[in-house]
């Protein structure tokens, strides 16, 4: 073996969770920080107390964060250690609610589901098809490919967004660089985020494209909630400028009681539950579990993270 696979788990109220049978399971022993080549940084929340325990023990050459948003971390990336995050591994929940959210929205569950009598008379005024839609997905990564493998069976002409436009993402009939924004949402019926927070995709879903998209046209969030300039999407959706939109993620959040998001006839909102512990907990187990074998034997960790792109 080329490396050591003495690994740490923190905070401390970790060490002794599945976590550390993961770490096992891939031929790593869990140490104390002091001891350790690599850890496991069991928290989405508290880069400050990581900032001290790197810098406590300079020993530590790789860095996994179990959770694929980095955003509030992103500082504290270096090319003195191997960093690597859960981008990829919530792909495919994360897309089936995304799904969900498509069909509940241009269905119109989410608005009968509100009433509390039979009403026939706007029977007429909800509900579009998903099948032969056209679907624009701003992101390429695993949530975007995997929720075009999902609505291939929906017969869906789909769009997809991303920085490198001349690397086409799989599956996509057409792939597009994010200046190309307002011309993709221009005749889709449904528009999807699924891309990484970073400073470039903060605030992408202004009034400037909430205004290019039809207004029979819904927005599924299943990204970061900062990507939706939220003032604006509220006023989109009060003077019914937009379909609707469906929202795993919002800004704030938690979405606070009284948001007037939550009187928004049209919006549909889940508590990000993109994917659940029961979900999450095999697929990240994996995850780890094969990067401590590659850590062990000198070969690329999965889900690397890059400092220029941010995620």
């Amino acid at each position: 073996m080329s490396a050591r696979t003495d690994l740490a788990i923190a905070p401390e109220a970790a060490r002794d969770s599945w976590l550390a049978d993961t770490v096992r399971a891939g031929g790593g022993t869990v140490v104390d920080p002091a001891d350790a080549t690599g850890l496991i940084w069991a928290t989405p929340r508290h880069p400050e107390r990581l900032e001290a325990l790197l810098a406590e023990h300079p020993g530590i050459r790789w860095v996994q964060l179990p959770f694929a948003g980095i955003e509030n971390f992103m500082h504290l990336v270096d090319d003195r250690r191997t960093w690597t995050c859960g981008k990829g591994v919530y792909a495919d929940p994360v897309a089936e609610l995304a799904l969900t959210l498509l069909l509940a929205g241009m269905r119109g569950v989410g608005t009968y589901a509100r009433r509390t009598s039979w009403d026939e008379h706007d029977a007429n005024e909800l509900g579009r098809n998903l099948i032969g839609a056209r679907v624009t997905i701003l992101g390429g990564g695993g949530i975007a490919r995997s929720l075009i493998r999902l609505l291939a069976g929906f017969g869906v002409t789909t769009t997809a967004l991303r920085r490198q436009a001349d690397q086409p993402v799989p599956g996509a009939d057409r792939t597009l660089g994010l200046d190309r924004l307002h011309d993709a949402v221009s005749d889709a019926d449904a528009v999807v985020l699924a891309l990484a927070m970073t400073p470039t995709t903060r605030g992408i879903i202004d009034a400037s494209t909430l205004d290019a998209m039809a207004d029979h046209a819904w927005l599924v969030n299943v990204a970061r909630g900062p990507h939706v300039v939220t003032d604006d999407l509220v006023d989109a959706l009060t003077n019914h400028r937009i379909g609707g939109a469906g929202l795993d993620v919002t800004d704030p959040e938690p979405l606070p009681d009284g948001h007037p998001l939550w009187t928004c006839e049209h919006a549909i909102i889940t508590p990000h539950v993109g994917n659940t512990p029961a979900m999450a907990v095999p697929l990240l187990g994996a995850r780890v579990t094969d990067n401590v074998r590659r850590f062990a034997a000198g070969e690329p960790l999965i889900g690397l993270v890059d400092s220029e792109l941010g995620y």
